[in-house]
Formats: structure tokens, C-alpha cells, sequence
């Protein structure tokens, strides 16, 4: 005859797990995250360049929600270049240049790629 007997609790075990769960999709969200900024960087529009190589992002978990954002860091006397490349800006004479919207065409596929997955990952049988 065979029998066990098992005393205390899985906490570390099931803590360890949870943290293995957040890893990987921490790691599904950096391979996004590296994919929105290469997409990013070679729709934005080129006069020097600087704006197109100052895409980053940052992937955050508070309280249990992972989100991710992308963030550029060329500024121009307190101007986002990238925000008034995509939403245009007046001129000092008076003008005004249109924006162009080449954040949401590219990011899109990378947002709606996120959502597949996470659909398939919810949907598992």
C-alpha cells in the first residue's frame, strides 16, 4: 500500500506560476512593442531623421492590467515633433502646415495583431 500525505499550501508554486503567466505575456507584448517602433519609425516622415529614431515603449502592469504604449522623445522647445507632424501646426508668419496621419495606419495592424492573440489565448480550449 502506497498513500501520501501532503501538509501546507501551493502558495509558492502558484506564485511562481502566475509570475511565469505575466512573463510570457509581458514577452508577447516586448515583441509588439519592438514591432509598433519599427513600423512607427519608417512612416514617420524624414527631414533629418531624429523624430523617426526617437520611437520608444514601455509595457506596464499595475494592478493586474498590462498595457503597452508607444512614446517619442524628440522635443523641440516643449513641442512633440511627432504630435504636430501628425496633427499639423502653425507657422511664425501666421501659416498653418496640414498633419498627416501616419501614427494610426501603421499601429493599427500591430494593436490588432495584440488582440488576436489574446483572443486565441482566451478562446483555448
Amino acid at each position: 500500500m502506497i498513500s501520501f500525505k501532503q501538509t501546507g499550501n501551493f502558495s509558492k508554486l502558484t506564485k511562481f506560476l502566475e509570475r511565469v503567466k505575466e512573463t510570457v505575456r509581458l514577452g508577447n507584448l516586448d515583441k509588439y512593442g519592438k514591432e509598433g517602433v519599427t513600423a512607427l519609425s519608417s512612416a514617420t516622415p524624414i527631414d533629418s531623421g531624429k523624430t523617426a529614431k526617437s520611437w520608444y515603449y514601455k509595457i506596464t502592469n499595475k494592478n493586474g492590467v498590462v498595457s503597452i504604449s508607444f512614446y517619442n522623445s524628440n522635443i523641440q522647445n516643449g513641442v512633440n515633433i511627432a504630435v504636430i507632424l501628425q496633427y499639423g501646426h502653425g507657422t511664425g508668419n501666421g501659416g498653418w502646415i496640414q498633419g498627416r496621419d501616419y501614427i494610426n495606419p501603421v499601429i493599427r495592424p500591430v494593436f490588432d495583431k495584440i488582440l488576436e492573440e489574446a483572443w486565441k489565448e482566451v478562446t483555448k480550449l
